[in-house]
């Protein structure tokens, strides 16, 4: 039976997957993710809500909170002060609980 001819890409994603291995071992990182909070992620972390609880507070449904959390969405009109509010002031917006 003849030997099988190596695939070209195989080999070179072994070549890769080895040379992966041994940065890894010697503690160099592939990358490196870099996370900004948004304005939305911050208030609602300054006043040490939940996100539904956050979400009821700004009259939005939890699911466009996530939506600004992540970035996906900007807050605009007043969405977007009372998110500076929470940042400045929070306790402005927690004596309206």
């Amino acid at each position: 039976m003849p030997k099988s001819k190596a695939n070209p890409e195989m080999e070179k994603f072994q070549a890769d997957l080895l040379q992966s291995v041994r940065e890894f071992k010697a503690g160099k990182l592939a990358r490196k993710t870099e996370v900004t909070p948004t304005d939305a992620m911050q208030a609602r972390a300054r006043m040490a809500l939940s996100q539904s609880q956050f979400a009821k507070l700004l009259g939005v449904s939890v699911r466009t909170l996530q939506e600004w959390e992540q970035g996906r969405k900007k807050p605009t009109g007043a969405a977007q002060t009372l998110l500076r509010v929470a940042v400045q002031t929070p306790e402005a917006l927690l004596n309206l609980r």
